[in-house]
């Protein structure tokens, strides 16, 4: 196995494990290679779910629930096809993420699209995405690079992941504050108006304190002009 793949491997597990995540697999052309490559690195139980490997179309329609009508109109190497499969291999296990992977190996090819082309679909509770290159090697090479560029595409999503969970934090804390200065405005208000309140009454209650009667000498006179 290529030193870079093996390196990279290593970079998503380190993530996957920081941050407590499972990751299932569902692979076509890749025959299994993918998930061989994850499970090389010691402790794999513990953020490995599961993995298939549907090669035949029926076979992700039958076990990953891809749409038959998706295969017939995109093909099977597609974007839709793609995500149809790591939507539904998460979806059939307990893992966070799932990773997929359908492409053009070679060397024979039988469609209109490229060889060593391949799209790597990628799927979480709150998003999901494919991502598409080209290798064009050998069909070992093109097997390789297509594990390759998995692992990258899942490290690069989990990575944009953890920043739009700190972009929404950040909001969210700003709101919060916004909330609290409001209430704090409100308070502050309401305490003005009862001080003032309060000041009015005092007068009144000075002016014209209940029971109070004229001092004996006091004239107050028979007109009064308010």
């Amino acid at each position: 196995m290529d030193v870079e793949i093996q390196t990279d491997a290593a970079r998503l597990v380190r993530r996957l494990k920081q941050a407590g995540l499972r990751i299932t697999v569902a692979e076509s052309c890749t025959g299994g290679l993918l998930t061989s490559t994850l499970t090389d690195i010691a402790g794999a139980s513990d953020w490995f779910d599961q993995s298939w490997v549907t090669y035949a179309n029926d076979a992700k329609t039958r076990v990953l629930g891809v749409n038959p009508e998706t295969l017939e109109k995109k093909g099977a190497v597609s974007a839709e096809v793609a995500i149809q499969m790591a939507s539904g291999a998460l979806a059939r296990s307990t893992a966070d993420i799932a990773l997929s992977v359908t492409g053009i190996a070679g060397p024979g090819n039988v469609s209109d699209k490229k060889l060593g082309l391949v799209y790597v679909g990628a799927a979480s509770g709150d998003w999901k995405t494919a991502k598409r290159t080209i290798i064009g090697g050998t069909r070992s090479e093109n097997k390789l690079g297509f594990v390759h560029f998995a692992i990258r595409v899942a490290i690069e999503n989990m990575d944009a992941a953890v920043k739009r969970k700190e972009v929404r934090a950040a909001e969210d804390e700003k709101h919060r504050e916004a909330i609290e200065a409001e209430r704090e405005a409100r308070q502050i208000n309401r305490a003005a108006k009862e001080a003032s309140t309060r000041l009015d009454t005092a007068w009144q209650e000075t002016a014209w304190s209940p029971g109070s009667t004229p001092h004996p000498d006091e004239n107050l006179g028979d007109d009064v002009e308010w």
